[in-house]
Formats: structure tokens, C-alpha cells, sequence
């Protein structure tokens, strides 16, 4: 199967049997990003996630409401 990364526009092959192809077959909405785009972007936010400003609103469980 030919899949092409959302950010480089690079189109790569991957085995059609993978449950990434599957998941690209099925559900059109699920996007693939090639691994040297995925890298890139796991650097950067591991960077900003370390800097002091970053704060991450998460939404709070029903056990954390009571």
C-alpha cells in the first residue's frame, strides 16, 4: 500500500497486511506521518514539554471529582 506523510508530501510503501494499513483502509480520517516527520515533532515537544512555560490542561475523571 502507498501512503503519503501529511507534512513532507513523502509517499512510502508499507505492507498491506499491518494494522496501520488497516487502520488507513478503514477510518479515511487517520492520517500517516512518515518516522524522520514523526521523530522531528516527538524532539520538539519533548523540548517544549520540558520548558517551564508548558502547562498541559488535561480534563478531570469522575474519580478526581469527588
Amino acid at each position: 500500500m502507498r501512503v503519503k506523510c501529511v507534512l513532507c508530501d513523502a509517499i512510502k510503501k508499507i505492507d498491506d497486511e499491518t494494522s496501520l494499513a488497516k487502520r488507513l483502509r478503514n477510518r479515511p480520517i487517520h492520517t500517516f506521518m512518515c518516522d524522520e516527520c514523526h521523530s522531528r515533532i516527538t524532539v520538539k515537544t519533548k523540548k517544549h514539554l520540558a520548558s517551564e512555560s508548558f502547562k498541559l490542561y488535561r480534563t478531570m475523571e469522575k474519580n478526581e471529582l469527588f
